[in-house]
Order: structure tokens, then sequence, then C-alpha cells
């Protein structure tokens, strides 16, 4: 499912009928953007029943190229991380 998609399943709930496509994508553009400035800043967002956003710093590891087998070296970097809730989890 795309951005568009999203939008469109939103607008099929019957409690938000009222907004239109616009109103719809500039909610998740916000909520998106929110999101993304609250864990670049180290703040977790914690959505219940979905999940958690987190951020966490990756060591500096070694690694090997793949198409020539040479070793390479991997620098430390921060990195997203998503761990979805229990409820969503045991919906698999």
């Amino acid at each position: 499912m795309n951005r568009k998609e999203l939008v469109d399943a939103i607008l099929k709930n019957k409690e938000l009928q009222h907004w239109t496509k616009k109103e719809c994508e500039t909610f998740i553009n916000c909520m998106t953007d929110t999101i993304k400035s609250s864990v670049k800043k180290g703040d977790d967002v914690s959505l219940f029943g979905f999940g958690t956003f987190t951020k966490i710093r990756r060591a500096a590891r070694n690694g090997v190229n793949p198409s020539t087998g040479e070793k390479i070296k991997i620098k430390a970097r921060t990195s997203p991380k998503f761990k979805p809730a229990k409820g969503w989890k045991d919906m698999f």
C-alpha cells in the first residue's frame, strides 16, 4: 500500500468521511514528520496497540563485499528502529 492508497483507505472510515483528501494527506505528513523528528532527537514514540519507534546506535564492524569477497570496515552509525506492539505481532 502506498501513501495514496493509505489516504483512500482512511477516508473510507465513516468517522472521517468529513475529511478531504488534502486534510488527510496533511495529517499523515504531520504525523510522520513528527515521529521522524522526535526519534532523531532521541525520544521514543510509542503508539499503543501499534508499536514503538526508537533510535539505536550501531557499532562499527567488519563486513565482506559480496561481489568481490573483499573485507571492508563498516562505520558506526545511528539508525531508526520499529518494534511492533504485542497485539500486532500476534495477528500473524
